[in-house]
């Protein structure tokens, strides 16, 4: 959450003549329900399920820079599928920088807490290494702008 996966994603599908999608997004408007409204509606259950279908439909798709949630790499299924159906890109930022590009942000049920903090040292905690075995290229955010971002992933992926 915050690593810069729709922003980077979609400037990154456009240098690469490519479609983008953003999963969260897509759910979202085949629902016509908010992220937050599933989650309390369904729990994180009935989302990931949502999110599990979306995936694997989506990977299927030639062409496309496709922004998945934080949370789809938790689910078996779906880190086979992005690892046999594309190349993965995990963006990766610090804690202390995720922390400030979702401090705002109503629109990230599991950071709704009294320390959002805890809580995203405990999701990077379980999901750092799952996030790294599906990948294909770590790419540290940091501090880089969008465009030096880009430039950067395209790089990498002339090199692979």
């Amino acid at each position: 959450m915050g690593a810069g996966k729709t922003t980077i994603g979609r400037k990154l599908a456009e240098a690469l003549g490519m479609d983008f999608i953003d999963s969260d997004q897509e759910i979202e408007a085949r629902t016509g329900a908010t992220i937050p409204w599933i989650f309390d509606v369904e729990g994180e259950a009935g989302f990931r399920k949502r999110e599990k279908a979306v995936i694997d439909e989506l990977t299927r798709r030639p062409n496309l820079v496709l922004a998945t949630g934080g949370g789809a790499v938790l689910d078996p299924e779906n880190r086979r599928h992005l690892q046999s159906r594309g190349t993965v890109i995990y963006l990766q930022a610090s804690l202390d920088e995720l922390l400030a590009r979702t401090r705002k942000d109503r629109n990230r049920p599991l950071l709704q807490t009294a320390d959002p903090r805890a809580r995203l040292e405990a999701l990077l905690r379980e999901r750092e290494p799952l996030y790294r075995d599906v990948a294909d290229i770590v790419f540290e955010t940091g501090q880089r702008g969008i465009r030096q971002a880009v430039q950067a992933l395209l790089r990498e992926l002339q090199a692979q």
